[in-house]
């Protein structure tokens, strides 16, 4: 991969009536250097997410299908960076510099895939449900912190390569860059 190419970052938002925070992720993405597109894939919202994200700079598509995992699809389908970078529209919080955390360990070569979490105790969902049905099907990546969470970077190609089953073989994983 040539040096420009692995630095044509595309960032994805898939959105489901996020009109309040939206305009604050899209910004948020537009400042990570490298960014050549920050695209909202909209999840048929029903109230102003389409004209805030518009208004904020970002192109907008809408899902084939419902959920979150089709608009993740989706987005990256009609992308066009060598890296792709997944945020959810709902956090407000972000750090200023996510894009380039994020990236770097992609760009410099050390990983094919970047997973972020938070500094907060899991969920009941992810206690309950995520994590003993990652360590049963899919033990090698059970370790990872926050699995529910939506903030993600990786190659496109490595992307490409996870099926319909997750299944993440021949991708090098740098886990949990707090964010």
């Amino acid at each position: 991969m040539s040096t420009a190419q692995s630095k044509a970052i595309s960032v994805i938002i898939p959105a489901l009536n996020e009109e309040n925070t939206i305009g604050t992720v899209v910004n948020l993405a537009k400042q990570g250097e490298n960014v050549t597109e920050v695209i909202v894939v909209d999840d048929k919202s029903f109230d102003n997410t389409v004209q805030c994200a518009k208004a904020a700079g970002a192109s907008v598509i809408t899902s084939t299908r419902l959920g979150k995992g089709a608009s993740m699809l989706d987005g990256l389908l009609v992308s066009s960076g060598d890296i792709i970078v997944y945020l959810d529209a709902d956090v407000i919080n972000y750090r200023p510099d996510l894009i380039n955390v994020l990236t770097r360990p992609i760009i410099d070569d050390d990983c094919d895939f970047v997973k972020a979490r938070f500094i907060r105790k899991a969920g009941r969902v992810t206690e309950l449900v995520a994590r003993p049905l990652l360590s049963l099907l899919f033990p090698d990546i059970s370790g990872i912190s926050q699995p529910l969470a939506g903030t993600i970077a990786g190659r496109r190609e490595a992307f490409l390569k996870v099926n319909s089953r997750m299944i993440m073989e021949s991708i090098s994983v740098c886990l949990s860059i707090c964010i």
